[in-house]
This record gives C-alpha cells, structure tokens and sequence, in this order.
C-alpha cells in the first residue's frame, strides 16, 4: 500500500488532468520571485548608494540602509551646497525635460493621428511602400541616425536648441505611433463614417467628431510611448545639446561625473529622485499600457 501511496502522492504532485499541477505552481513562482529580485537588486544598490556619506561607492557592507545614513546627497542634489559653492540645476534639468518631451508628444500624436487615419482609409500609391519604409526605420540603430540627425539639425540652424532636440524625437517617434494608430483605426467600423456622410458631415468633422473621440484610449497609449521614450532618452541630447542651461535631466546628473572623479552620491540621488515621478506616471496609466499592447491586434 505504502508504494502505490507514494506513487499516487508523486503522481498528484507532478501532474494533474485538471489545472496546473503545485510542482509546476511552485516552479512558476520560484521562477517570478528570482526574476523580481534580480530586477529589484540594482535599484536597492542605486538607493545604498546615494544614502552612503563621502561618495563611498566600494564596501563589503550589503545592508540597504548603510551605516551612519544620510541625506546629505539628496540636499545637494535639490538646493546645492554652499560649501563647495555649487548651485542646483535640478530642477532647471526637470522642467527642460519635461517641456522638450511634452511639446514632442503633442506634435507626434498630431501628426500620426492625421498620417495614420490617412493610410488606414484611403487607398493611393505609394501606400504599401510607405507602410513599410515606416516600418523599417524602426529597424534602424539609434547609433546610426545621429549623423543624418545632426546635419539635419545643423543645417535649420537649432544646435543648441530646444527646438533642435524636439525635431529629432519628433522625427524618431512618429513611425511607431502611426503604425499603432493605423492598426486601431483599421479595427472601427467604416460604417459609422458613411452614416455621418449621408447626414451631410464633412471629412474634417467625421475625423475629429467621430475617429478621434472612439481613438481616445489609442492616443492615449501613443502619447505615452512618445513621452517615455524622450524622457530618458541621452545619445541625441548629448549631441545636439551643449549648453548647461538647457540640459535635459540625463545631461544634468552627468555633471556630477568629472574628469578624475566622479560624485557617486549626487549621481544616485538624483536617480532616485527623478525615479519616484516616473514610477508614478507608470503605476497610473499602467492599465492604458497593458491594454494598448492589444490595440488594434482584432480587426472587425
């Protein structure tokens, strides 16, 4: 009896007709606890390291909250330090990000909300190819656009220029959000625009009465990829942007990395300062985020 107890006990563990079996639920979790921790341990460093007095980054201590903890970096980083005469562009950095990344996102859900509705209901040549040539600059490394970027950039005269930096992302960004807002618009029923017709509405307004209200949830997902992808984005700042005065946040915090040293505490503070908006932002509109992967997925 004990064997076929055993067996049976084996069985009910490792395989079940009906539902997954608890070896495969413990294995799953086991799994997705590992993976928390290996994703959270960077952010407890970051976090150690900016509560650390003297910049120490080195040290065999793994406790989260170091010995003789101190908020010392995270003073300097918001108000500056008299001491060592030094003023704070913290917040100049914040709000030179968040008015480049707003203004772009404005500009690119405009101007793929039109593209898109475009290539979504009308049929002309070149619509194919230009499907796919939208496409396909997605494929393109960040690396390789900064040549053409800049020239282009330096040839409208905007180097150095908030303006300039706009025009970059705007270029980078619209491709996707068109393609996101095609596939949406392709799913609502083009019934709904010939009644509009018949009842004597014109394009303009079927577009911005009708399309646009029921693509609310679409432009929404849009407008967020725009902003999240300029808001921590540093390779084409770095080019186009040189003056202090108008840094975005990730130039900002690389100034406390000189030539020979480099203020690890101040570095990490700010990090974790500039975290805690974002974090926030995406906590919120998580439920957009995750239903925005299937948009425009079901056609009908």
């Amino acid at each position: 009896m004990k064997p076929n107890l055993i067996s049976r006990s084996l069985r009910w563990f490792f395989y079940r007709s009906h539902g997954d079996s608890p070896f495969k639920t413990l294995l799953i979790h086991l799994t997705l606890i590992v993976a928390c921790a290996i994703a959270v341990y960077p952010a407890l460093r970051v976090i150690t390291i900016s509560l650390r007095p003297n910049d120490t980054l080195l040290t065999t201590d793994l406790r989260i909250i170091p010995q003789n903890a101190t908020l010392d970096n995270y003073k300097e980083v918001l108000f500056g330090s008299p001491e060592k005469n030094r003023q704070s562009d913290f917040f100049l950095w914040i709000w030179n990000s968040l008015s480049i990344v707003l203004v772009t996102s404005i500009i690119s859900v405009i101007l793929a909300a039109v593209s898109a509705y475009a290539f979504s209901r009308f049929k002309f040549r070149g619509r194919s190819a230009g499907l796919v040539f939208l496409l396909t600059t997605q494929m393109i490394p960040a690396g390789m656009l900064l040549l053409p970027l800049y020239i282009m950039i330096a040839k409208l005269k905007m180097i150095n220029t908030s303006l300039g930096l706009i025009i970059a992302y705007a270029v980078t960004s619209v491709p996707l959000t068109i393609w996101m807002l095609k596939g949406y618009y392709d799913t609502i029923p083009i019934d709904l625009e010939e009644a509009a017709y018949i009842d004597g509405a014109s394009r303009f307004t079927v577009f911005t009465n009708i399309i646009l209200p029921l693509s609310t949830p679409a432009l929404a997902i849009a407008f967020i990829f725009s902003f999240m992808g300029g808001w921590s984005e540093y390779l084409v700042a770095r080019v186009i942007l040189q003056k202090n005065a108008i840094f975005t946040w990730p130039l900002g915090i690389f100034t406390y990395a000189q030539q020979f040293t480099v203020s690890w505490g101040q570095f990490s503070a700010a990090s974790v300062l500039i975290a805690i908006p974002v974090m926030a932002l995406f906590l919120y509109t998580s439920k957009w985020l995750v239903s925005g992967l299937t948009l425009g997925s079901v056609k009908g």
